[in-house]
């Protein structure tokens, strides 16, 4: 079948450098192309939903979760000021 269409000067290089580069007519580039994209859109409409299976942390009782969020905060301050530290040390 026969149809115009109009490209945009981006995808046009692209796909003649593509044709050039595997060393196939435009035409069949174009196609490939096409329907690779059509393919690749309705084949994601049906996969399978990604499920994520949860399960316990195993923490002890009294173990508070957002602790650890301090602690790593405060380990992320403490080698803030060191670097800061051995840099000024470096520029006296």
């Amino acid at each position: 079948m026969r149809t115009t269409v109009t490209l945009e000067r981006d995808l046009e290089r692209i796909l003649r450098e593509t044709a050039v580069r595997t060393h196939k007519p435009f035409k069949k580039v174009l196609n490939d192309t096409l329907r690779a994209g059509i393919e690749l859109t309705t084949s994601a409409g049906q996969a399978e939903p990604f499920v994520l299976h949860s399960r316990p942390m195993g923490l002890r009782t009294g173990h508070d979760p957002t602790g650890f969020n301090r602690l790593a905060d405060d380990l992320e301050a403490e080698a803030f000021l060191e670097t800061t530290r051995k840099l000024v040390e470096q520029n006296r």
